[in-house]
């Protein structure tokens, strides 16, 4: 865990709960992470400190209704009463205004796990000349016939219920049955990793594994189907460097289908520049998975490409 969180106040008066590392040598560029869904950004800093070391200024926030990140319409488990998606969206884009501002004319390099990923294309899509590198991992935008009945469902269930208490059926369809797809699984969330110290570690932490609400749940749907879309995928610069990981045995994803999938709907709209890996043994959690120490310099290594990529466009401009 980070030892120190910081607030970032926003234009519509949220208090973003962040996280810094700073680089440790000569700065390379700027990392924004965004974490995944009922957890929160205190849990990259490993991650983070190993990005530092290499050059790379790091800030992680928790998204609204997640972590220390809270409005006066955002309760746990909740993005906003309304315009959810919009509000995490410009939250991504007030830190790496704010990242920039402390780091200027360094490139800037956008990575989402999870729910993160879907937040993170949804954000390079919406301002797609603000970043110099995107990084996707174990993310699901291929959700087919199974995201429509969710949307359908969840839909039932806000007009029965309201939109401020936790579904019933969505944890079901989700973390219970990836939870039960893990053959001889010793816990509901070793889907995450293979890892079972890193798994008891996430159930021990209060902040992580809560119930999302209805709201939540649609606005998730929301980016899950209506982002990696052509016509907003063609918004995207031709050239930007694209870094996709899935893990082979992680069943939120198909076992890595979904991130095959947007790599191939990525190279059909497209974008030229898209490295793909898909680690066979690993789950949900790349970065806590074992084997995570190969998967950060992975990483790395991509990130020089992404840095260099952005410097010989700077220079051919």
């Amino acid at each position: 865990m980070f030892q120190q969180t910081s607030y970032l106040a926003t234009a519509d008066g949220a208090r973003l709960a962040y996280h810094r590392q700073d680089a440790q040598t000569k700065a390379q560029g700027i990392l924004i992470l965004c974490h995944g869904l009922a957890e929160h950004a205190g849990r990259y800093q490993a991650f983070a400190e190993f990005m530092a070391a290499l050059g790379f200024h790091v800030y992680a926030h928790d998204h609204r209704g997640h972590g220390q990140t809270r409005t006066k319409d955002t309760p746990q488990g909740r993005f906003a009463l309304r315009s959810g998606v919009e509000k995490v969206v410009d939250d991504v884009k007030t830190m790496r205004d704010f990242a920039l501002a402390n780091h200027p004319d360094l490139p800037v390099i956008l990575f989402g796990h999870s729910m993160g990923g879907l937040i993170a294309l949804r954000t390079a899509t919406t301002y797609p000349d603000r970043f110099q590198g995107l990084a996707i991992w174990n993310s699901n935008f291929n959700l087919g016939l199974s995201g429509r009945f969710a949307r359908i469902v969840l839909s039932i269930e806000r007009a029965l219920k309201g939109s401020d208490v936790p579904s019933a059926i969505l944890p079901r369809a989700t973390f219970e049955a990836w939870g039960k797809a893990i053959p001889n699984h010793r816990t509901l969330f070793d889907w995450l990793s293979c890892d079972a110290a890193e798994v008891d570690r996430y159930i021990a932490d209060p902040l992580c594994g809560f119930s999302a609400s209805i709201s939540l749940w649609l606005d998730v749907m929301e980016m899950a189907t209506r982002t990696a879309i052509p016509d907003r995928l063609a918004r995207l610069p031709r050239d930007l460097p694209i870094h996709l990981v899935g893990g082979g045995e992680d069943p939120a994803t198909n076992k890595a289908d979904a991130t095959r999938w947007l790599g191939q709907t990525l190279k059909k709209a497209g974008l030229n520049d898209i490295t793909m890996t898909i680690y066979p043994s690993m789950r949900h959690e790349t970065l806590n998975e074992i084997g995570r120490d190969d998967a950060m310099a992975d990483f790395a290594r991509w990130t020089f490409h992404a840095v260099e990529a952005d410097l010989i466009h700077s220079i051919s401009a």
